[in-house]
């Protein structure tokens, strides 16, 4: 039986949000390699800071976005120290949610990716919301490129 084709490496280029950051010591297991769950907070980082720089507008009055689903996928160990590079592109614009594709890089290497989904709601309702026409043409710039982009 033939084994499924593999999907291409991520290309960190096709990432149009991009931040750096460093490993920190705290981030280590037992195992002297990043934890699995610090990932989390390394994808979190970057979906939040672009949610929220008011220069992007992706926040609707009386709106938030919360986040509905992460899958990572470990790719290689990561270790401390070290300088990791966090790209983020849009993947998908639904009506209540947006999708992302997400990777960490360390010296030119994936070190994992992940695909993250926010929900738009309401600050009071706490409910899913209908994403606003500005806020969905304001996420355009922002949509992932290249071969990883489907």
């Amino acid at each position: 039986m033939n084994a499924p084709a593999r999907a291409p490496a991520p290309i960190l280029d096709d990432y149009p949000y991009r931040l750096s950051d460093n490993v920190r010591f705290a981030d280590l297991d037992p195992n002297n390699h990043v934890n699995n769950a610090v990932y989390s907070s390394y994808f979190e980082t970057s979906r939040v800071l672009l949610m929220r720089d008011p220069a992007c507008g992706l926040i609707a009055p009386g709106q938030s976005w919360v986040l509905a689903r992460l899958d990572i996928h470990f790719r290689a160990e990561l270790h401390w120290p070290g300088k990791i590079e966090l790209g983020l592109g849009v993947t998908k614009i639904g009506r209540t949610s947006v999708t992302y594709s997400q990777v960490v890089f360390s010296e030119g290497k994936c070190m994992a990716s992940a695909i993250a989904t926010t929900v738009m709601v309401g600050l009071t309702s706490r409910q899913p919301t209908p994403i606003p026409p500005d806020v969905v043409d304001r996420f355009q710039p922002w949509m992932l490129r290249g071969l990883n982009a489907q």
